[in-house]
């Protein structure tokens, strides 16, 4: 007889109060999580794009009051702006905006191309043919991606692609070091990769780099990822240099400037 499924069919759905409380657990962790990932992903683009300004607070209470949240989520959400060295938890201050100066961004996109043209080199010789072939299939799909304007999708893969090339050096201690790098680079990368023209070059420079990996090139898997990183740094700073001009034609502070004004650093952020 055909055993049917729910409470009297065990394995097979059957929950007890304790397995029933579990799911529950587990239910609110997961939205917790995604509104810490919301929050801090809006905040993120907030902090590049200058609407808030290095040297602001991010107050717990004023954001948990924004995005209708506990304080919990809001917690979450500036550990990952921190991490990503977006914000810095000062004593006696709280957690406080960093200031994003040029050659600080600068720098990062020069340490993560000397990164990535050392992963690219090695990858060259170590990657399995399966490894290249995904890596391959992976490049094609974000085409398609550009070519539809969808460009959240293209630089969600754009993670993966980069992450596809640092494992393929089959180096643990180097896959953390440029993972490491990469969170603190991605929200710079995110917010460049929104511009189709940018899209599209990527994906034309992603287009040498994968043959240069499909022919085993290190030399040129190298060049070409170091290149890669600087033409991206310099889409990202030009982008920042134009909104400073503008800023400063209508009369806003530069970041310096604003932490001045605040010496205590302790301008709420709401």
């Amino acid at each position: 007889m055909a055993m049917r499924r729910g409470a009297d069919a065990p394995g097979c759905g059957a929950v007890d109060r304790g397995g029933t409380k579990s799911l529950m657990v587990t239910d609110k962790t997961s939205r917790r999580v995604v509104h810490s990932e919301l929050i801090a992903g809006q905040i993120e683009k907030e902090i590049v794009d200058g609407t808030i300004r290095a040297g602001t607070k991010l107050d717990e209470a004023a954001i948990a009051a924004r995005f209708g949240v506990s304080r919990t989520p809001v917690r979450e959400a500036l550990l990952q702006l921190v991490s990503r060295s977006l914000a810095e938890r000062v004593p006696y201050k709280g957690v406080i905006v960093c200031d994003l100066a040029a050659e600080r961004i600068e720098g990062m996109f020069e340490a993560m191309g000397e990164i990535d043209g050392m992963c690219g080199r090695l990858a060259a010789g170590r990657m399995t043919a399966c490894e290249r072939a995904v890596l391959n299939d992976l490049h094609l799909s974000m085409g398609e991606h550009v070519k539809a304007g969808h460009l959240e999708a293209y630089q969600s893969a754009n993670w993966e692609f980069h992450d596809l090339i640092h494992r393929g050096t089959h180096n643990s201690d180097l896959i953390e070091i440029a993972r490491a790098m990469g969170i603190k680079l991605a929200p710079f990368r995110r917010s460049q990769l929104l511009s189709r023209d940018r899209a599209e070059k990527s994906w034309a420079e992603h287009g040498d780099i994968v043959e240069a990996l499909l022919e085993r090139d290190a030399v040129t898997a190298e060049r070409l990822l170091r290149l890669h990183l600087l033409s991206s740094a310099h889409t990202f700073l030009k982008a920042l240099s134009e909104r400073s001009g503008e800023g400063a034609a209508q009369g806003h502070p530069a970041p310096e400037a604003a932490e001045t004004a605040d010496p205590a650093g302790s301008t709420p952020y709401l």
